[in-house]
């Protein structure tokens, strides 16, 4: 889905030069996001309110996030959707993403909510199947973190990302994924890195077409994946891919929220 950077690894020093940096910071978004944005304040953050926008165009504040420069992109437009208004994804054999940048502490701010409508499902999807690592609905939380506690390979993999598509990543990214019948809870890690994890939501084949409503400890997660503490989430995004299996896939996504909570609350 993202790239297959553990068959291109050999060619890092080729692509760049040189496999040392003056500015390892550089190699992070996260690190831009938390020297320019204020930890944000409010008991209810939102992050996105879709239905409160109008149809047609995307919502502010939003930016795409383009997985290869190559590869064609999922379009995202703000949909008339009953009494309100959703974002929809439409993917054609595409991967990419729509994220906001956003300061929140999840110490203070650990509870997420969100809801999405999985209209039309990626067939032969299979997200511990790299070669079909495709989803119809993502929730991706990103976050910072200090890269001296990146051992060699991660930060390869940040420098030849940077290289090849000229952006960079952050320093850990959960995902909360759609992947029909695969059990909630299934916690599936990148091939290319073990700072990108997805876990499974609830959603088999018979929930299709319909509104579904999520609500995850983001701390706890962190913590029980990651095996440390997390740092600011620096960008909230989702995304909707059919890239690797060549099909199509339509989801809507509602309103994302972060709440304050206590970590025992999931």
């Amino acid at each position: 889905m993202i790239l297959r950077l553990q068959l291109l690894a050999c060619a890092t020093c080729a692509l760049l030069g040189s496999c040392a940096t003056s500015d390892p910071e550089a190699l992070l978004a996260s690190s831009a996001i938390v020297a320019e944005r204020d930890v944000e304040r409010s008991d209810v953050i939102e992050v996105a309110r879709f239905s409160r926008e109008t149809a047609g165009g995307t919502p502010d504040q939003w930016e795409p996030f383009v997985i290869l420069p190559a590869t064609p992109r999922t379009q995202y437009r703000l949909v008339a959707d009953g009494a309100g208004t959703a974002l929809e994804a439409s993917a054609d054999r595409s991967a990419s993403g729509l994220y906001r940048r956003i300061r929140i502490d999840p110490t203070t701010h650990p509870i997420v909510e969100w809801r999405w409508n999985v209209v039309q499902p990626v067939l032969g999807a299979d997200a511990r199947v790299p070669a079909r690592e495709d989803s119809t609905a993502r929730l991706v939380i990103s976050f910072h973190g200090d890269i001296n506690r990146l051992d060699f390979q991660e930060r390869i993999t940040l420098r030849l990302y940077k290289g090849l598509t000229g952006q960079t990543l952050p320093y850990a990214m959960l995902m909360y994924i759609w992947a029909g019948s695969l059990p909630a809870g299934t916690i599936i890690p990148s091939e290319h890195t073990g700072k990108i994890q997805m876990i499974v939501v609830p959603g088999d084949e018979g929930g299709v077409g319909q509104w579904t409503k999520f609500r995850r400890n983001v701390l706890e997660d962190y913590r029980r994946i990651f095996g440390e503490e997390p740092s600011d989430i620096v960008a909230v995004g989702v995304m909707s891919d059919s890239d690797d299996t060549g099909e199509q896939a339509r989801a809507l996504y509602g309103d994302i929220t972060f709440r304050r909570g206590t970590t025992s609350e999931r």
